[in-house]
């Protein structure tokens, strides 16, 4: 037997636990996706092991982190073949700007050569994943719209769509009529940026997604889903925290939701049990597209 088929049949098996109760996971149209970063501990130690651990726990697509050149210090061949043998698909990746730490892999770095090789794995979206604490000045906020439409430029001819993915700080005033957020949003193309909602930074900030729903219909394809426990305001496994998930899902459509990926960025538990947590709960109240 094929390892593709072993890893497979595997995640089939283990799946069908769940089949008479919490939900019909190996239907290929309710696909669990994950961003790696949250076990970026496991992977440092040993890539295709967690890879195959998360296709055990029903995830078959993924967003990345790190390219630099390589995928994990792997040529764009080798990795493309590993998410074939497990059967996983790459949604999005993530990349910083490159205003101070001008690596490769970043905007401002050789983005075309970032641009192909994402394409060549067969990425959807890229997206400006961060903005460093030194990077956030006024100067720099006010160029940063132009940066991420040019960017996106390079992307469409690819037919992959940019994104920017917001932590707290955006929620900040840029000045007296406007915060960061609503600044890029107003001065960048609808068209060549869109925008990846952190449904726990948005929260913890203590701004209403929906109110942005609202202002910007349709601008929203990806999410982040991660819960925000009470008091401490720490990272929590979905449903162990404040936020109500339903409430965001059900605006879904207005938001133009199209991918949503499972993220935690630490826990007080073992990473792969909050990750099993927060999956049956996902399970549970059926947080699917279709």
């Amino acid at each position: 037997m094929h390892r593709k088929d072993f890893i497979r049949l595997s995640s089939l098996g283990f799946l069908g636990l769940y089949s008479c109760g919490i939900s019909n996971l190996k239907n290929r149209e309710k696909t669990l996706a994950i961003q790696l970063y949250t076990v970026r501990d496991a992977i440092a130690e040993n890539l295709e092991e967690t890879l195959e651990r998360l296709v055990s726990l029903g995830f078959k697509e993924l967003e990345i982190y790190g390219y630099n050149g390589t995928f994990f210090g792997k040529s764009r061949n080798e990795f493309r073949t590993l998410l074939h043998n497990l059967d996983l698909k790459v949604i999005s990746s993530h990349h910083t700007t490159g205003i101070l730490h001008n690596d490769k892999g970043t905007l401002l770095n050789n983005w075309e050569k970032t641009v192909e090789d994402l394409h060549f794995i067969g990425s959807e979206y890229m997206v400006c994943s961060y903005l460093f604490p030194e990077e956030r000045t006024v100067d720099n906020y006010k160029k940063l719209p132009g940066l991420l439409d040019k960017s996106g430029e390079i992307t469409q001819k690819a037919g992959i769509q940019f994104a920017y993915h917001n932590h707290d700080f955006e929620f900040e005033k840029l000045d007296e009529t406007q915060n960061i957020y609503d600044f890029i949003l107003n001065n960048t193309s609808s068209d060549l940026v869109k925008m990846e909602l952190d449904l726990y930074w948005i929260s913890k900030a203590g701004i209403d997604p929906l109110a942005y729903f609202e202002k910007y219909p349709q601008r929203f394809p990806l999410w982040h889903v991660k819960d925000m426990k009470a008091g401490t305001k720490n990272f929590a496994e979905i449903g162990n925290g404040t936020i109500d998930f339903k409430r965001i899902f059900n605006a879904k459509e207005k938001a133009g939701l199209q991918h949503w990926f499972l993220e935690q960025d630490s826990s007080d538990k073992d990473m792969f049990e909050s990750i099993r947590i927060s999956r049956d709960f996902i399970a549970k109240h059926d947080f699917f597209l279709k």
